[in-house]
């Protein structure tokens, strides 16, 4: 094959997907578990090891989220400690451009660049959620569609200081007078589905962080990118797609299958259910039996609660018609809380069975160019890694779609991007 599947790992810090509660879980925010990781990813030969971040610990009605983890250091930082630990793997800090300095960040990621001997890369994300702003006293400050907008902008900014070049930008989107310092050429990574995103990785990015991991999905999303490249007047190689995926191995099917009914069971914990619904309620539950019917009280008036940044803008509206649809649906099929919540919580694709079942199917997504690899959300550490390390790699390699050792030391030669 004239491709090779790339792969990458993300490590979010929030939300469900992670069984932190689990007794075999790795801390969740010692250094060690990510030094470990770290290492046991380039054993595998990853790509690259990316770091979500949070800019704002994570509320439930005005009280501190504890279900998910309480803060994490700047993802940057982290980085930096890990790039001394490791010498392949490349690492990526999600940074945000509606909130941050263009040029403070782009001397930071070079930075980050520099000390990892070019293995850094950057996650562009944007964000609208007034309670995240608030940090930064700039509220919501940016409509939902200008996001991109100064996205774009930012990246312009950060490419140019980076190349060496002065900057005098002053419009309502950027306002900034800069003077190069340190050089550097960070492999930039978008995620973002929606057309202004989708045009903001044609124009900057070299991989995108696809949620588009079905096959079919893929194919269409794969093709609609390589014409917004091609407008862009890029080539169709100069870009990597990484759809998000969680993988679920067992020695047979179903042992697969069971896992994976349990591993979604533990994401939805009876506390997280119940605290999922307080957000469209927007009262206290905790009353409720999450294994009981849905509550029998009447949502309190006003918008959703967004502090928690888990409300998509789609889903901000519409409060009482979607309760009401949650209500006909347990009511149809006899589903508790939990079970409604498990139901209607939007999930990662998962590809579940066994190690030569997976790299069959990936091995199609390659030689299809539905995908360039994928980027994985580990359930568990450090069992999750450990398992495809050590089974579904080989598997890989054995179908000449995986790489058996590293030809370059930079994250840019990691992916055979244009030099």
């Amino acid at each position: 094959m004239s491709h090779r599947l790339h792969l990458g790992v993300f490590f979010t810090g929030v939300g469900p997907q992670l069984i932190w509660t689990d007794p075999a879980f790795s801390s969740h925010t010692d250094i060690d578990t990510f030094i470990a990781t770290a290492k046991t990813l380039e054993r595998g030969l990853f790509d690259a090891f990316f770091l979500g971040e949070g800019l704002r610990v994570r509320e439930n009605r005005g009280r501190v989220h504890d279900l998910d983890v309480a803060g994490r250091p700047d993802a940057i930082t982290q980085l930096a400690a890990l790039a001394a630990e490791t010498s392949r793997i490349g690492l990526v800090a999600t940074q945000n451009t509606t909130y941050n300095f263009p040029a403070d960040l782009a001397r930071r990621l070079a930075g980050l660049d520099a000390i990892s001997g070019g293995r850094a890369g950057w996650n562009i994300v944007t964000t609208d959620n007034a309670w995240t702003g608030e940090n930064f006293r700039n509220g919501g400050w940016l409509p939902h569609d200008r996001r991109y907008a100064r996205a774009g902008a930012f990246v312009e900014v950060a490419k140019a200081l980076w190349q060496g070049h002065p900057v005098d930008r002053h419009d309502d989107l950027i306002d900034v007078t800069a003077a190069p310092t340190v050089p550097a050429r960070p492999v930039l990574f978008q995620a973002g589905d929606s057309p202004g995103g989708r045009d903001l990785a044609a124009r900057h990015a070299d991989v995108v962080f696809s949620a588009n991991t079905d096959y079919h999905k893929a194919i269409a999303y794969a093709a609609d990118l390589r014409r917004r490249l091609a407008g862009h007047g890029r080539s169709p190689d100069s870009l990597r797609i990484l759809p998000g995926a969680a993988v679920v191995l067992g020695d047979t099917p179903a042992e697969a299958a069971e896992k994976a009914r349990w591993i979604q069971r533990e994401q939805v914990t009876g506390p997280r259910a119940l605290a999922f619904l307080e957000q469209y309620w927007g009262k206290d539950l905790s009353g409720y039996d999450p294994d009981g019917p849905l509550p029998d009280i009447e949502p309190a008036e006003g918008e959703l609660d967004p502090s928690r940044g888990t409300i998509s803008i789609e889903h901000r509206t519409g409060k009482a018609e979607r309760i009401a649809g949650w209500r006909r649906l347990a009511a149809e099929r006899d589903l508790s809380i939990r079970d409604l919540v498990i139901e209607v919580t939007p999930q990662h694709s998962t590809f579940v069975g066994t190690p030569s079942q997976i790299a069959d199917e990936w091995s199609r997504y390659v030689r299809d160019r539905a995908a360039d690899g994928f980027n994985i959300l580990p359930q568990l550490l450090p069992g999750t890694i450990e398992d495809i390390v050590d089974k579904l790699i080989p598997e890989l390699q054995s179908r000449g779609v995986y790489r058996t050792e590293y030809e370059g030391t930079t994250l840019r030669e990691h992916l055979d991007l244009p030099g």
